[in-house]
């Protein structure tokens, strides 16, 4: 792709996340610079690169849903191209590469013996996880940005326009379809649908949080997680654009309208409430959540409670990933594709390490004793992490 067909596609990618571009602007219309990287003061570890190869053209520039999944014997990832691939997690050998012809934006997601991604013409496609073989196609109604799910039995998949689908994941046959009333202005949403047993739960870009039956797609339960307020239309803005997540106290759910709960996923009653604003993500370890917000400051919370434990301002406006948790530290990534190390403990930046010059907007995942990134051009990367000399 020429330099200025790149240029191009960034600008629509960040167009169309509205959160990045308020990131950009301060209250009297300034742009808000990302925080300049420094030499770190305490470093403590040193990632190491264990491998790396690229993934097609990844998302091209295009706002997407595109991320890694892992299982025990290998790792998946797709591309904008349509290739959809199996490498060996521990030295990255290609296991197999199938390409799918259409323009995948989201997943894969893994459920069972299968894998599900979705595509910008509307389409779901499941393919047999052993070899990549294609099992079959369903037409969605719209882009599918959001990575699709499945628990065997249903495949539940979320359209751009704010329509949800259940799907039979053996055939692809349509079962259900759910459908509310969509903003105007939204964050296009990629928030994936949360299966726990006989209920999905969807994040819905009006801020509200939906808690379905798998069976028919018939409405259990609805709660406000954020309401609409400010004078004009973007700032109005209440997107659950993140993944939902499950713990031992609850249902985890954070909104760009600025708010993060805890609620009961059997009655959809608030346990705690407070004010975090975010569209990139979170993740859970013990009894400790990790947030990152739309201004880039990582947060660490009593899961219980909501309490703050620390909050890491440094890496402001950076645009960073969602965060994962690697051993003693907490992983994010950035929009000039660094990966940044902070202590659990403190919050403190203790590593740096840079996967390649593209933006990191997924987040990074963790087994087999090494850290897993990918970032918007395709590449693909294994680190370990040793300690500071």
């Amino acid at each position: 792709m020429n330099s200025a067909r790149r240029c191009g596609h960034w600008a629509l990618l960040l167009l169309a996340a509205a959160a990045l571009a308020l990131a950009g602007c301060g209250s009297k219309g300034k742009a808000r610079e990302p925080a300049k990287l420094t030499r770190l003061e305490h470093v403590e570890v040193r990632p190491e690169r264990e491998w790396s190869r690229r993934i097609g053209d990844g998302s091209d520039g295009y706002w997407s849903g595109l991320r890694i999944a892992l299982a025990s014997d290998a790792l998946f990832a797709a591309s904008i191209d349509g290739r959809v691939y199996a490498v060996n997690p521990q030295n990255g050998d290609l296991i197999w590469r199938v390409n799918t012809k259409a323009r995948v934006i989201s997943g894969p997601t893994l459920d069972g013996d299968q894998l599900y991604v979705g595509t910008l013409d509307g389409e779901v496609i499941a393919l047999a996880r052993a070899d990549g073989k294609i099992r079959w196609r369903a037409q969605a109604p719209s882009e599918a940005l959001a990575p699709p799910v499945g628990n065997g039995q249903v495949v539940v998949a979320k359209a751009v326009d704010g329509r949800e689908y259940g799907l039979n994941a053996g055939s692809g046959e349509r079962l259900w379809s759910f459908d509310r009333n969509e903003p105007n202005l939204t964050l296009r949403g990629l928030s994936a649908p949360l299966i726990l047993g006989d209920r999905v739960y969807i994040g819905l870009d009006n801020g509200k949080l939906e808690a379905l039956s798998l069976d028919d797609g018939q409405p259990i339960w609805e709660q406000t997680i954020s309401v609409p307020t400010g004078r004009v239309e973007i700032e109005r803005l209440t997107d659950i654009d993140a993944d939902l997540l499950v713990g031992r106290e609850g249902l985890y759910v954070v909104t760009y309208g600025g708010d993060l709960a805890l609620i009961d996923p059997q009655s959809g009653d608030s346990r705690w409430h407070r004010s975090i604003k975010s569209y990139s993500g979170m993740a859970l370890s013990g009894d400790r959540l990790y947030v990152t917000d739309d201004d880039g400051t990582v947060w660490s919370l009593d899961t219980a409670t909501g309490a703050a434990v620390w909050k890491q301002p440094v890496l402001k406006y950076r645009r960073l990933s969602p965060p994962a948790v690697f051993d003693r530290y907490v992983v994010v990534g950035d929009y000039q594709g660094y990966l940044h190390w902070l202590s659990v403990e403190d919050g403190k930046l203790v590593g740096r390490v840079r996967l390649g010059g593209d933006p990191i907007t997924t987040a990074p995942v963790v087994d087999h004793g090494l850290l897993y990134a990918l970032d918007a051009g395709g590449r693909l990367a294994a680190y370990s992490a040793r300690p500071a000399k």
